[in-house]
C-alpha cells in the first residue's frame, strides 16, 4: 500500500492514512471531529505528527470547558470549568463568600450566544442541574452588567477589533441581533490579545475580549474560526490570509 505524502491538507486523505502517520507527517488542516473523537489529537500528538493549526488551539476551539482551564489566568475572576456535580458544589460557597448573584452558565459546543443563560443565583444552576435541564460539563462566570464585548481578529499582521452591543439582550453577539461599531485596541490590549494566543499555540484566532472598567479587561473565548459578519475583512481575503499563514508555517519547518 502506498505511504501517506508527507504534506496532508484535506481531512479525507487525514483519515485515508490514519494509522501510518508518523513523525515525518505534517497535517496542515484544521482537522474534522465527530463528538467525542478528540483524543485523536492527542494519539497525532503522541506519534510526533505535526499539526497546523496545533493540537491545543483545535482542541480549544471546540471547547469552552478546555478554554476555561487553559487560560483562566485571563479570564474573569470567578469563571469555572464545571465537570460534576461535586464542582458545582465547590462553587456555591465561593460565589457566596464574593457575594455574586447573577450567575452566567455557557454550554459546551454551543456557540452565537445560543449556548449563554443568565441566573439570578448559582444556586439556580444547581437546581436546573439535579433536575436534568443542563448537561455537564459547562462554564460559569460572575454576570458584568456593565460590561463591554469587543471581537478581535488576529491574522499574522492583520489586527481589527469590533464592540459588539444590544441594549436589549445581554447576549451581544451579532447572531442574537447585536449590532457592530468598529474599535482601536491599545497596545497592552494587543499584547495581552497576543500572549493568550501564545499559550494556546494559536497562529490566528477570533479573540472575544470583556471590558469591565477603563484599565480591566479579561478573556471570554477563542476560536481559530468566526462569524465575519460585523467585520472589514471578509470571504477570500480572510481565507487567502490563513492559507498564507498556514503556508509560512509549513516553510518554517523546512
Amino acid at each position: 500500500m502506498q505511504g501517506p505524502p508527507e504534506t496532508i491538507r484535506d481531512n479525507d486523505t487525514l483519515f485515508r492514512y490514519y494509522n501510518q502517520l508518523s513523525a515525518s507527517t505534517v497535517v496542515c488542516t484544521r482537522i474534522r471531529l465527530k463528538t467525542g473523537e478528540e483524543h485523536l489529537l492527542t494519539d497525532l500528538a503522541e506519534r510526533g505528527v505535526t499539526l497546523i493549526p496545533s493540537a491545543t488551539a483545535q482542541l480549544a476551539s471546540r471547547s469552552k470547558v478546555f478554554q476555561t482551564r487553559l487560560f483562566s489566568d485571563y479570564m474573569l475572576p470567578g469563571t469555572c470549568a464545571v465537570y460534576d456535580i461535586h464542582t458545582l458544589l465547590e462553587a456555591i460557597p465561593f460565589y457566596r463568600k464574593q457575594k455574586i448573584n447573577q450567575v452566567v452558565l455557557k454550554r459546551e459546543r454551543k456557540n452565537g450566544g445560543l449556548g449563554v443563560h443568565l441566573f439570578p443565583d448559582i444556586e439556580d444552576i444547581y437546581n436546573q442541574v439535579t433536575g436534568g435541564v443542563f448537561s455537564l460539563p459547562f462554564v460559569i462566570q460572575p454576570f458584568q452588567p456593565d460590561s463591554r464585548d469587543i471581537r478581535v481578529i488576529i491574522l499574522d499582521d492583520y489586527l481589527e477589533a469590533y464592540e459588539r452591543k444590544n441594549d436589549y439582550n445581554f447576549r451581544k453577539n451579532l447572531h442574537c441581533g447585536g449590532q457592530s461599531t468598529p474599535v482601536k485596541l491599545n497596545e497592552e490590549q494587543i499584547s495581552f490579545c497576543r500572549e493568550i494566543m501564545a499559550r494556546g499555540r494559536f497562529s490566528y484566532a477570533h479573540i472575544d475580549l470583556l471590558l469591565t472598567g477603563e484599565q480591566e479587561y479579561w478573556l471570554t473565548e477563542i476560536n481559530l474560526r468566526g462569524g465575519l459578519r460585523g467585520a472589514k475583512i471578509k470571504g477570500d481575503i480572510y481565507r487567502g490570509k490563513i492559507e498564507s499563514i498556514h503556508e509560512q508555517l509549513l516553510s518554517n519547518l523546512r
